[in-house]
Protein backbone atom coordinates (compact mmCIF):
# COMPACT_ATOMS: atom_id res chain seq x y z
CA UNK A 1 0.00 0.00 0.00
CA UNK A 2 1.53 3.62 -1.28
CA UNK A 3 1.97 6.15 1.77
CA UNK A 4 -0.80 8.53 0.25
CA UNK A 5 -3.26 5.54 0.75
CA UNK A 6 -2.47 4.96 4.28
CA UNK A 7 -2.64 8.71 5.23
CA UNK A 8 -6.23 8.27 3.56
CA UNK A 9 -6.74 5.47 5.58
CA UNK A 10 -6.10 6.83 8.84
CA UNK A 11 -7.51 10.21 8.50
CA UNK A 12 -11.18 8.52 7.34
CA UNK A 13 -10.41 6.38 10.54
CA UNK A 14 -9.17 9.47 13.09
CA UNK A 15 -12.13 11.38 10.95
CA UNK A 16 -9.21 14.36 10.46
CA UNK A 17 -11.53 17.28 8.74
CA UNK A 18 -8.21 18.44 6.11
CA UNK A 19 -7.86 14.82 5.00
CA UNK A 20 -12.05 14.25 4.84
CA UNK A 21 -12.19 17.64 2.76
CA UNK A 22 -8.61 16.82 0.72
CA UNK A 23 -10.51 13.03 -0.05
CA UNK A 24 -13.69 14.79 -1.15
CA UNK A 25 -11.99 17.26 -3.61
CA UNK A 26 -9.99 14.97 -5.41
CA UNK A 27 -13.06 12.19 -5.76
CA UNK A 28 -16.03 14.15 -6.18
CA UNK A 29 -15.88 14.49 -9.72
CA UNK A 30 -15.41 11.04 -10.29
CA UNK A 31 -18.38 10.10 -8.21
CA UNK A 32 -20.33 13.20 -9.85
CA UNK A 33 -19.32 12.41 -13.30
CA UNK A 34 -20.43 8.46 -12.78
CA UNK A 35 -24.07 9.42 -11.20
CA UNK A 36 -24.98 12.19 -13.48
CA UNK A 37 -24.18 10.49 -16.75
CA UNK A 38 -26.42 7.35 -15.25
CA UNK A 39 -29.59 9.34 -14.24
CA UNK A 40 -28.61 11.34 -11.23
CA UNK A 41 -28.70 14.38 -9.87
CA UNK A 42 -26.73 16.41 -7.81
CA UNK A 43 -28.51 15.90 -4.54
CA UNK A 44 -27.55 11.92 -5.43
CA UNK A 45 -24.35 12.67 -5.86
CA UNK A 46 -23.82 14.06 -2.70
CA UNK A 47 -26.06 11.61 -1.04
CA UNK A 48 -23.90 8.78 -2.47
CA UNK A 49 -20.86 10.19 -1.51
CA UNK A 50 -21.45 10.15 1.76
CA UNK A 51 -23.19 7.16 2.59
CA UNK A 52 -20.12 5.26 0.56
CA UNK A 53 -18.20 7.40 2.82
CA UNK A 54 -19.67 6.18 5.52
CA UNK A 55 -19.48 2.41 4.69
CA UNK A 56 -15.61 3.25 3.97
CA UNK A 57 -14.97 4.46 7.26
CA UNK A 58 -16.99 1.11 8.81
CA UNK A 59 -14.78 -1.42 6.49
CA UNK A 60 -11.82 0.22 8.16
CA UNK A 61 -13.39 0.84 11.67
CA UNK A 62 -13.51 -2.92 11.53
CA UNK A 63 -9.89 -3.80 10.68
CA UNK A 64 -11.13 -6.86 8.68
CA UNK A 65 -10.65 -4.99 5.08
CA UNK A 66 -7.41 -5.80 3.13
CA UNK A 67 -7.48 -3.59 0.48
CA UNK A 68 -5.68 -4.83 -2.05
CA UNK A 69 -6.32 -1.57 -5.05
CA UNK A 70 -5.78 2.01 -4.24
CA UNK A 71 -8.29 3.47 -1.73
CA UNK A 72 -9.46 6.07 -4.43
CA UNK A 73 -10.43 2.91 -6.56
CA UNK A 74 -12.49 1.16 -3.59
CA UNK A 75 -14.17 4.46 -2.89
CA UNK A 76 -15.57 4.20 -6.48
CA UNK A 77 -16.40 0.71 -6.30
CA UNK A 78 -18.67 1.24 -3.52
CA UNK A 79 -20.33 4.32 -5.29
CA UNK A 80 -21.34 2.50 -8.05
CA UNK A 81 -22.26 -0.25 -6.15
CA UNK A 82 -24.66 2.03 -4.04
CA UNK A 83 -25.83 4.25 -7.27
CA UNK A 84 -27.10 0.54 -9.15
CA UNK A 85 -28.70 -0.55 -6.05
CA UNK A 86 -30.44 2.81 -5.61
CA UNK A 87 -31.57 3.10 -9.50
CA UNK A 88 -32.67 -0.96 -8.58
CA UNK A 89 -34.65 0.54 -5.81
CA UNK A 90 -36.62 3.14 -7.96
CA UNK A 91 -37.50 1.24 -10.57
CA UNK A 92 -39.36 -1.63 -7.85
CA UNK A 93 -40.95 1.55 -6.79
CA UNK A 94 -42.08 3.44 -9.68
CA UNK A 95 -43.51 -0.36 -10.70
CA UNK A 96 -44.94 -1.27 -7.55
CA UNK A 97 -46.43 2.06 -7.21
CA UNK A 98 -48.14 0.77 -10.91
CA UNK A 99 -49.76 -2.17 -8.77
CA UNK A 100 -47.65 -4.53 -11.78
CA UNK A 101 -46.21 -7.78 -10.16
CA UNK A 102 -42.46 -6.71 -10.58
CA UNK A 103 -40.86 -9.57 -12.38
CA UNK A 104 -36.97 -9.96 -11.91
CA UNK A 105 -36.46 -10.89 -15.12
CA UNK A 106 -37.49 -7.44 -16.65
CA UNK A 107 -34.54 -5.53 -16.67
CA UNK A 108 -34.42 -1.25 -16.11
CA UNK A 109 -32.65 -0.17 -19.55
CA UNK A 110 -30.99 2.28 -17.24
CA UNK A 111 -29.20 -0.14 -15.02
CA UNK A 112 -28.46 -2.58 -18.28
CA UNK A 113 -26.73 0.12 -20.01
CA UNK A 114 -24.78 1.25 -17.02
CA UNK A 115 -23.43 -2.71 -16.23
CA UNK A 116 -22.90 -3.16 -20.16
CA UNK A 117 -21.00 -0.62 -20.02
CA UNK A 118 -19.24 -1.82 -17.16
CA UNK A 119 -18.43 -5.12 -18.70
CA UNK A 120 -17.37 -3.19 -21.91
CA UNK A 121 -14.83 -1.08 -19.65
CA UNK A 122 -13.58 -4.61 -18.13
CA UNK A 123 -12.67 -5.90 -21.23
CA UNK A 124 -11.10 -2.90 -22.88
CA UNK A 125 -9.04 -2.72 -19.66
CA UNK A 126 -7.85 -5.86 -19.81
CA UNK A 127 -7.55 -6.00 -23.45
CA UNK A 128 -4.94 -3.31 -23.23
CA UNK A 129 -2.99 -5.09 -21.05
CA UNK A 130 -2.28 -7.88 -23.52
CA UNK A 131 0.71 -8.25 -25.79
CA UNK A 132 0.77 -6.29 -28.86
CA UNK A 133 1.23 -9.63 -31.03
CA UNK A 134 -1.76 -10.76 -29.28
CA UNK A 135 -4.25 -7.67 -29.16
CA UNK A 136 -3.09 -7.44 -33.10
CA UNK A 137 -4.66 -11.02 -33.64
CA UNK A 138 -7.71 -10.58 -31.47
CA UNK A 139 -8.54 -7.41 -32.64
CA UNK A 140 -8.43 -8.49 -36.29
CA UNK A 141 -10.86 -11.99 -35.35
CA UNK A 142 -12.87 -9.80 -33.81
CA UNK A 143 -13.44 -7.54 -37.40
CA UNK A 144 -14.37 -10.55 -39.03
CA UNK A 145 -11.44 -11.29 -40.44
CA UNK A 146 -10.47 -14.85 -41.47
CA UNK A 147 -7.77 -16.90 -40.31
CA UNK A 148 -6.25 -16.74 -43.62
CA UNK A 149 -6.50 -12.72 -43.75
CA UNK A 150 -5.06 -12.72 -40.51
CA UNK A 151 -2.28 -14.89 -40.95
CA UNK A 152 -1.13 -12.82 -44.50
CA UNK A 153 -1.52 -9.69 -42.47
CA UNK A 154 0.67 -10.94 -39.15
CA UNK A 155 3.08 -13.13 -41.13
CA UNK A 156 2.05 -16.29 -39.06
CA UNK A 157 1.31 -19.79 -40.55
CA UNK A 158 -2.72 -20.22 -40.42
CA UNK A 159 -2.03 -22.87 -37.85
CA UNK A 160 0.07 -20.59 -35.83
CA UNK A 161 -2.37 -18.15 -36.15
CA UNK A 162 -5.33 -20.15 -35.11
CA UNK A 163 -2.96 -21.09 -31.84
CA UNK A 164 -1.76 -17.39 -31.29
CA UNK A 165 -6.01 -16.43 -30.98
CA UNK A 166 -6.69 -19.11 -28.73
CA UNK A 167 -4.17 -18.58 -26.55
CA UNK A 168 -4.89 -14.62 -26.70
CA UNK A 169 -8.52 -15.13 -26.09
CA UNK A 170 -7.69 -17.46 -23.03
CA UNK A 171 -4.88 -15.13 -21.74
CA UNK A 172 -7.73 -12.19 -21.53
CA UNK A 173 -10.49 -14.33 -20.16
CA UNK A 174 -8.20 -15.37 -16.81
CA UNK A 175 -7.53 -11.71 -16.76
CA UNK A 176 -10.81 -11.00 -16.66
CA UNK A 177 -11.80 -13.69 -14.38
CA UNK A 178 -9.26 -12.65 -11.99
CA UNK A 179 -10.74 -9.25 -11.50
CA UNK A 180 -12.63 -8.51 -8.90
CA UNK A 181 -15.03 -6.56 -11.10
CA UNK A 182 -16.10 -9.84 -12.22
CA UNK A 183 -17.59 -11.37 -9.74
CA UNK A 184 -19.44 -8.10 -9.07
CA UNK A 185 -21.01 -8.40 -12.71
CA UNK A 186 -21.38 -12.08 -12.79
CA UNK A 187 -23.21 -11.40 -9.77
CA UNK A 188 -25.87 -8.63 -11.25
CA UNK A 189 -26.73 -11.76 -13.62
Amino acid sequence: MIHKDRVIITGIIDGDEQILNCFYKENIRYIQGYILHNCGNPEDVEDVFQDALMLLYQKLGSGLLELKVPVKTYFFGICKNLWRNRLRRKQKMMIDEKQDCFDQGTNDPVIANIENQEREHLYKKHFQRLSPDNKKVLYLFLEGRSMKEISKITGYSEGYTRKKKFEAKNQLLRMIEQDPMYEELRAMC
